[in-house]
């Protein structure tokens, strides 16, 4: 009876497309001023940072308007705090 053996397959594709990528980043690396490379890395940080910047400001309002709702249930299932009398 002959083992059954789970065979090896070398991707060669992935190993290509792999080293091709390298290439081209290089060559635009070096084919780019310093100047460029600096303008595009702080392009790409800017629009993290805006990114996350959204991020947390929707985070944030959604807690706001979630403790508002939680605020006004309470309020309504324990009767809240009576109105104050205006002084006169």
């Amino acid at each position: 009876m002959a083992s059954l053996k789970p065979r090896r397959v070398k991707s060669s594709t992935s190993a290509g497309r792999s080293r091709a990528i390298s290439i081209l980043l290089i060559a635009c690396a070096l084919a780019l001023p310093g100047c460029t490379v600096l303008a595009v890395a702080d392009l790409a940080a800017s629009a993290v940072v805006g990114t996350a910047g959204l991020v947390v400001d929707a985070a944030v309002g959604t807690v706001k308007i979630g403790g508002k709702v939680i605020g006004k249930t309470a309020d309504m299932v324990l009767g809240g705090d009576p109105a104050p009398v205006p002084a006169q």
